[in-house]
């Protein structure tokens, strides 16, 4: 039962993750910065600090009680994530939205997927088995699935494009988009490997005093991704400041509360993700990685289908949309018979 929870939740948590956008699509004052400004602060310092402080007794004391190695450890992968997010954003412009995200799900599955098999992560995530074993063998089929689902996504993608006969203006060399895009594909694992390296101590830290299991995980979101979220912060600061456009942020209540459920969907996604990725054992953090990243890209399709992004597409576009998403489905349905394995 609690495999199967541990799917639901991390697959729920992925698709939050692929809706994560939607609301920006709704605004016509905020640019990216004042909605990503308002989104960033409310979804990853307000929500995880707060149920921090409130369900988690003696919260300080007990990361007193880490060793600041833990700590800064799981802030650089937190750190990579904000870098990677900020390039993945100028690389959207640069090389455009098809190619940018099979980029980054080509290189950042098969990281978050495989790496956690072979250096081992804290806790429970010890125990999995390793890269070459028969379940391992199983988790590679099903990533080599994954990234073909990826794959026709992208030409998909391309094909409604030319379809709608849309062009993307794009800004600076494409090899430099590139090349960010690549970057932020490695620095896509950060979140995952922030927890899954460093979550033991945090929350046995937490729960010795007192807090619950959601909360603790919660807690380890809130000090572990804690550098990976300031980034996220400042960089839309700064731009409104190089900009003088602060004033924005207050002239529309609907954008600001449609910002918010920007970083409530994000939220979501990880304190989701984190305790899925306990539920599902000790290949959660490799399983895990991989069932979320799937949905995500299904959630995104979803929306982009309900809002309206493939209306009057139709012949090959459609049928490699339907194909990949038939993969996908699979593939992480083949993750998941893996963590049923014992060899």
């Amino acid at each position: 039962m609690g495999l199967l929870w541990g799917i639901l939740v991390t697959g729920l948590g992925g698709a939050f993750a692929g809706a994560l956008s939607w609301p920006m699509k709704l605004m016509t004052k905020y640019k990216f910065e004042h909605s990503w400004f308002a989104a960033m602060l409310f979804g990853l310092f307000f929500l995880p600090w707060m149920i921090t402080f409130i369900f988690c007794p003696g919260a300080i004391e007990a990361l007193q009680s880490v060793d600041s190695a833990i700590l800064v450890k799981s802030n650089l992968f937190s750190m990579a994530w904000g870098i990677g997010n900020v390039l993945l954003g100028i690389s959207l412009v640069r090389i455009g939205a098809s190619l940018s995200f099979a980029v980054l799900s080509g290189i950042g599955i098969p990281l978050g997927v495989i790496v956690p098999m072979i250096f081992k992560g804290s806790g429970r995530f010890q125990h999995a088995p390793d890269l070459f074993s028969n379940t391992g063998y199983v988790i590679l089929a099903a990533t080599a699935l994954m990234l073909i689902g990826v794959i026709l996504v992208a030409f998909a993608g391309f094909g409604r494009d030319k379809f709608l006969k849309k062009t993307n203006k794009k800004t600076g060399g494409f090899t430099g988009g590139l090349i960010m895009c690549i970057i932020s594909g490695i620095c896509s694992v950060g979140p995952a490997f922030a927890f899954v390296y460093s979550q033991e101590p945090i929350r046995n830290a937490m729960i010795e005093r007192g807090a619950a299991e959601w909360p603790a995980s919660i807690a380890v979101w809130a000090v572990g991704m804690l550098f990976g979220s300031l980034i996220n912060v400042l960089y839309p600061a700064i731009l409104m400041s190089r900009n003088k456009s602060w004033h924005v942020v207050k002239e529309s209540g609907k954008e600001f509360s449609l910002s918010l459920i920007v970083g409530l969907n994000l939220f979501l996604a990880f304190a989701l993700w984190f305790p899925g990725m306990l539920l599902l054992g000790p290949l959660g953090g490799s399983v895990g990685f991989g069932i979320y990243f799937a949905l995500q890209i299904l959630g995104a399709q979803g929306l982009g289908w309900i809002s309206g992004e493939w209306r009057g597409i139709r012949g090959r576009p459609i049928a490699l949309m339907f194909a990949a998403v038939a993969i996908l489905v699979f593939a992480a349905g083949l993750m998941a018979y893996a963590s049923t394995l014992t060899g």
